[in-house]
């Protein structure tokens, strides 16, 4: 009960210290509140638009700060419990902010194009992942030296065209167990296809959006770098964060397994120590049995 009570207070104490706060300070610096203009609004983006000003929506960032809490909890949540994020953002003012959070997490992600049914295709999908991990070890072996020089450049061509799209999910082994997104509308196949497939989604979403499809939605500016960056790197310190956890947890329980092995290995010692000592009591020489009693002593009296 008392190791359940501290370990339980060294999580807290560590999300104290490592968990970061964000202000509406922060977020208006950003420029998250700023939508689209009233003409290019979705009515279902009512529920997050504080008004409009100057012909443009502006969106509470009260509503924008509690979302990014809670999509920083369950993808911190996420990574704890060893579960697979993907990050999808193709768009010009995401894709250089994304890729270098994902990068520095160890986070899959896409933003080169999105691939059409990487999702609801997965098996098709994978066979161009393993190609490319092929080739690339090929090449790192040597393995091309063999064919021409022609042949060769080809094949560093082809190899090429295949990072462009699937260096970020090279050691993505399966389906991903969450997908966050940066503008819905411009990745809408993802939407559907995760939704297809049963896939958590996470997403910024502007005015111009419909929140309904996604399961955790953030609403905030899709378009400005400053905010894609606010939030993509909130997001990315929470899931390393959780993985910290994870690794300290999976730490404990190899220490664990670890002495539990030890454990057996002595008492297996112990227990054949003791076999072999009943052995050699067995083994060892009995006395010899006592010699017949003489006439004169003491014994049965002898017939005449």
């Amino acid at each position: 009960m008392i190791k359940e009570i501290i370990a339980k207070a060294e999580v807290i104490i560590f999300c104290y210290f490592f968990m970061k706060d964000i202000s509406l300070k922060d977020l208006l610096e950003a420029g998250c509140h700023f939508g689209h203009r009233k003409e290019r609004w979705h009515p279902k983006a009512a529920k997050f638009i504080y008004q409009p000003r100057e012909g443009i929506h502006i969106i509470d960032l009260v509503k924008t700060r509690d979302a990014i809490k809670s999509s920083a909890e369950f993808i911190k949540k996420l990574s704890e419990e060893g579960k697979v994020l993907l990050y999808v953002a193709t768009k010009r003012q995401a894709k250089g902010v994304v890729t270098e959070a994902a990068k520095k997490a160890g986070i899959h992600y896409l933003t080169m194009r999105w691939i059409g049914g990487f999702f609801t295709n997965w098996e098709e999908v994978k066979k161009n992942i393993d190609k490319m991990n092929k080739m690339r070890a090929e090449q790192a072996d040597g393995s091309w030296v063999k064919f021409p020089k022609h042949e060769q450049i080809k094949l560093s061509k082809h190899l090429k065209k295949l990072e462009i799209v699937y260096s970020g999910v090279a050691e993505l082994k399966g389906i991903p167990d969450a997908v966050f997104i940066v503008d819905i509308r411009k990745e809408v196949s993802c939407v559907r296809e995760a939704g297809r497939k049963g896939i958590t989604t996470i997403a910024i979403v502007d005015t111009n959006s419909d929140p309904t499809p996604i399961d955790n939605y953030i609403p905030a500016n899709d378009d400005a770098v400053g905010s894609i960056q606010l939030i993509v790197n909130y997001l990315t310190d929470a899931y390393m964060e959780g993985k910290k956890l994870l690794e300290k947890k999976e730490g404990k329980q190899a220490a664990k397994a670890a002495k539990a092995e030890e454990a057996l290995k002595v008492e297996q010692v112990e227990k054949v120590e003791k076999v072999e000592k009943v052995k050699e009591e067995k083994e060892k020489p009995r006395p010899k049995a006592d010699q017949p009693l003489a006439d004169n002593k003491r014994g049965r009296p002898k017939k005449k």
